[in-house]
C-alpha cells in the first residue's frame, strides 16, 4: 500500500503578527513549523505502516525552505519526501494548490492520501477535499478514528457536530484527520540522521504536467484582499441572576442597541 501525506509548512501561530500598514502577515523572523494537524496525518500514516505492508511519502508545496518540514516528517518515520516548488505556484489559492498537489500525487502514485483537517494559517479546510475532487476519488473529512483497513476499503469514524459517523469507502481514497485521532510521535535520533542524508525529490510545474495558467495567481479564482486583526471592544457587560433574569436583561440590552 502506498500512502501519501500532504503537509504544509506554516508560521508558528504563537509568533504571528500583522503589519498595520499593509494588513499582511509578517513572516520575516517568524519561525516555521509543520502545520499541527498535519502531524496527526503523519502519525496516522506511520501507524498504518507499522501494521500493514505500506510505504509513506510526504508531499508539500512551497518555497525551497519548506524542505525543512519534509525532513522533520522523515525524522518521524516517513520513507520518502517530495517538494513541489516553482515560482509559478506563488499566490495559489486553495483551488490552485489542490490542482498542483493532485497532479503531483498522480505522478507519485497512491492508494491512500492523508491530510490534516486544515492549515492554521488559512483555516479553510478546503485543500484536502479539493484534492480528492481533482482525483475523482472518495474522501472523508474530520476522521477521529481508523476502524479498519485492507487493500480494498478503509473504515473510519468521523467527528460530527452531534456525535460520530462510521463510514466505509473504497480505495483509493483521501481522508482528513483531527487532533483526537492520535498523539504524534517525536522524531528519533536514527530518524534525524536518516532525514539529514535523504535526498528530497523536487518537482516543478513541468514535471507534474500543469500549465502556469492553472496555478499561482492566474489559476486562483479567489484572492485575499485584506487581512486584519479584530478590533478589541471593551464595552462588555456581565449578566447576573437566574437564567430567566439574564434573558430579560439581554433582550433589553439588545433593544437599546437597536434603538441607537
Amino acid at each position: 500500500m502506498k500512502i501519501v501525506v500532504c503537509i504544509k509548512q506554516v508560521p508558528d501561530a504563537a509568533e504571528v503578527r500583522i503589519n498595520p500598514q499593509t494588513n499582511t502577515l509578517i513572516r520575516d523572523g517568524v519561525p516555521s513549523i509543520i502545520n499541527p494537524y498535519d502531524l496527526h496525518a503523519i502519525e496516522a500514516a506511520l501507524a498504518i505502516k507499522e501494521m500493514e505492508d505500506a510505504s509513506v511519502t510526504v508531499l508539500t508545496m512551497g518555497p525551497p525552505q519548506a524542505e525543512t518540514a519534509l525532513r522533520d516528517a522523515v525524522a518521524m518515520g516517513a520513507d520518502e519526501a517530495v517538494l513541489l516548488t516553482d515560482r509559478v505556484f506563488a499566490g495559489s489559492d486553495t483551488w490552485a494548490t489542490a490542482c498542483a498537489l493532485s497532479a503531483a500525487i498522480k505522478k507519485i502514485g497512491y492508494d491512500l492520501i492523508i491530510c490534516g483537517k486544515q492549515a492554521i494559517d488559512g483555516d479553510t479546510a478546503q485543500v484536502g477535499p479539493a484534492i480528492a475532487e481533482f482525483l475523482n476519488i472518495p474522501h472523508v473529512a474530520y476522521v477521529s478514528k481508523l476502524v479498519s483497513l485492507n487493500n480494498d476499503n478503509i473504515t473510519v469514524s468521523r467527528l460530527m457536530d452531534d456525535g460520530y459517523d462510521v463510514v466505509e469507502v473504497s480505495l483509493p481514497a483521501l481522508i482528513t484527520v483531527v487532533r483526537e485521532l492520535n498523539q504524534p510521535r517525536m522524531p528519533s535520533l536514527k530518524g534525524k540522521m536518516r532525514a539529514k542524508k535523504l535526498e528530497i525529490k523536487k518537482l516543478n510545474h513541468t514535471d507534474i504536467g500543469v500549465s502556469p495558467g492553472d496555478v499561482g495567481v492566474d489559476g486562483s479564482p479567489t484572492q485575499v484582499r485584506n487581512i486584519f486583526a479584530p478590533e478589541i471592544k471593551k464595552n462588555r457587560m456581565m449578566l447576573q441572576g437566574t437564567p430567566e433574569h439574564q434573558v430579560e436583561e439581554l433582550v433589553g440590552a439588545l433593544k437599546s442597541i437597536r434603538c441607537m
